[in-house]
This record gives structure tokens, C-alpha cells and sequence, in this order.
């Protein structure tokens, strides 16, 4: 990282944890003379939200203390802890077992070594292709045709999800822009900053404004009115935010459009899937906030689109 990207991540850490500090107080100053220290649904949640965001502001800043190798890692193991609660919420044989151990402890290790070693022409391929043509394979040889067609589609969702998408983040570290050299991470706090920024957008418009829902029987929570404002909000910021990127300032708001739309559809989709299965979180792995999909839901989505068209368009 350049002595210029540390700069502007330093102020922008900065910027975040006064941020913090000011939603950390309003929390109090809401519990003790709005709930009057009483249980309260809302500013009991958006507390256990805004302390989980001190877990996770610390952990991204220490990954990027540690350079190119401490972001690759920090992924790599969301990736695991995604795919390990995607995982535990489908339906599995043990004749499943030998595909699910490849997905694991292969597939997801040489994806993130290929992003590693910067192999564009097959790490961009290596799942949607080889990997989906492997774990049929591997789970035919078992012999257990019950539910095949929906276990073997659920293992590769999985990997498409938790992995592949989610390895987009550190493979923006690999884009050779041109004057922009030694700043890639700024790219990855501009689309988890954005992205993230949107969902707490949303949440706020939404339990302020909300009134038409958009689909109620998936997420209950998501209304038209938190969805605009979120989207506007989290624009404007993307907009604010040009100066840590390659682009302009229109560019930077259509970029931050662009997520932000994604990141919508992709907590949408995740959360009808968390519907099928029945359940309200992925997991508990982090307070206020459910498992780790419960976070990276938007961002996974919007990581693939933001990738490809920075690399297109200003690789």
C-alpha cells in the first residue's frame, strides 16, 4: 500500500470509529431516556448492531495492518464460515460427505490461492465451471441417488455464494489501474463501506418512513421507502467517497448505484432462501447481526459487478 492509501485509510478508520463513538452514545442516551433501561426491540438491536460494528471495524483494520496477506486471509475464512452455515442449513446425505469434505478443504483453498497468485483466466472460471462439474462427480460415485438433483445444486449454490463471489473483495487487490498503483484497498473499503452503509440506510429509512412493503412475505422488514432512501443515501456516500477511487464523482455515484441495487437483491435472495430453510439468521456467529451470510449477504452480490466493471472500464 502507498503512503497515500495508508493516509486515506487511516482517515478513513478514523472517520468511521467517530462515527461509532457519536452511535454509541445516541444508543445510550436512547436506552436510559427512551426505554428508560427497560428492554426496547429497536434500540435494544440497534445497540447489539452498533457494538458488532466495533468487532468488525477492529478486525477489517487489523486484516489491513497486515497488507495484501491479512486481507486475502480475512476472506478466505468468511468464506469458510459462510459456506460452513449455508452448508449446515440444507438438507445432506452422508453420501454427501466426500463432495462436501472437496468443497472445503480444495475447492475453496486453491480458489483463493489462484486469487492469490493472481491466475485471472482461472480463478474467474475454476467454480462456475470445474467445480460444477466435479461435485456431481463426486457425490454420483456414492451411489445415493435420493434428493440428488437438489443436494448437489445446493453444495454448488454454496460454493457460488460463500466463495466464488466472496473472493472478488481481495481479487480487487490484484486490478492494475493506471495511476492508481499501490491504492487497491482503498477499492475494498469503498464496496464493503457503500454496501454495508446501504443496509444500515435502509434499516433507518425503513423503521422511520416505511410503509409499503416490498415483499412481505420474504423480508418483512424491506419497504420501498427504505430501499429509496437507502439506495439515495448510500449513493450520495459512494459520491463523497471518489476521492479513494479511480473514478470521478458521477462515476462514483453510478458505481455506488450499482452495488447498492445488488446488495438489495442479494439480501432478498438470501433471505428467501433463509425463508425455505425456515430460519430468521444464518447463524449467531456475530451479535445483533445473525451468522456471517447475515453480513455479507449484499456484499456478495455486489463484489462479483463491482470487480468486473472497474476492471473493464478502468483496468
Amino acid at each position: 500500500m502507498s503512503p497515500s492509501a495508508q493516509q486515506q485509510t487511516l482517515d478513513l478508520f478514523i472517520a468511521i470509529g467517530l462515527v461509532l463513538v457519536v452511535a454509541t452514545i445516541a444508543g445510550a442516551l436512547l436506552k436510559r431516556y427512551v426505554a428508560h433501561g427497560q428492554p426496547h426491540g429497536v434500540i435494544d438491536n440497534l445497540n447489539a448492531r452498533i457494538k458488532a460494528w466495533w468487532v468488525m471495524v477492529a478486525v477489517i483494520g487489523l486484516a489491513f495492518l497486515f497488507g495484501r496477506a491479512g486481507v486475502m486471509l480475512l476472506f478466505f475464512f468468511a468464506s469458510f464460515a459462510a459456506l460452513r452455515e449455508f452448508i449446515t442449513l440444507t438438507y445432506t446425505r452422508r453420501a454427501d460427505h466426500d463432495a462436501l469434505a472437496t468443497s472445503f478443504y480444495l475447492i475453496l483453498p486453491l480458489q483463493y490461492v489462484l486469487v492469490w497468485i493472481d491466475w485471472y483466466g482461472l480463478y474467474s472460471i475454476f467454480i462456475p465451471v470445474y467445480a460444477f462439474l466435479l461435485l456431481p462427480i463426486a457425490g454420483v460415485l456414492a451411489g445415493d441417488t435420493t434428493r440428488f438433483l437438489e443436494r448437489t445444486a445446493k453444495v454448488q449454490w454454496g460454493l457460488m455464494i460463500c466463495v466464488y463471489c466472496l473472493s472478488h473483495v481481495p481479487a480487487l487487490l490484484n486490478l492494475r489501474i493506471p495511476g492508481y498503483e499501490g491504492r487497491n484497498v482503498l477499492l475494498i473499503v469503498f464496496l464493503v463501506l457503500v454496501v454495508q452503509s446501504s443496509d444500515v440506510f435502509q434499516y433507518i429509512w425503513g423503521k422511520l418512513f416505511g410503509r409499503h412493503h416490498i415483499a412481505p412475505a420474504i423480508s418483512p422488514s424491506k419497504t420501498v421507502e427504505g430501499l429509496a432512501g437507502g439506495v439515495l443515501s448510500a449513493t450520495i456516500l459512494g459520491a463523497v467517497l471518489w476521492w479513494i477511487t479511480p473514478f470521478n464523482v458521477w462515476q462514483a455515484a453510478l458505481m455506488a448505484l450499482a452495488i447498492n441495487v445488488m446488495g438489495f437483491f442479494g439480501g432478498l435472495v438470501m433471505s428467501a432462501i433463509k425463508r425455505d430453510r425456515g430460519v430468521k439468521d444464518w447463524g449467531d456467529l456475530i451479535e445483533g447481526h445473525g451468522g456471517m451470510l447475515d453480513r455479507l449477504d449484499s456484499v456478495v452480490f455486489a463484489a462479483p459487478v463491482f470487480f468486473h466493471l472497474t476492471r473493464y472500464w478502468w483496468g
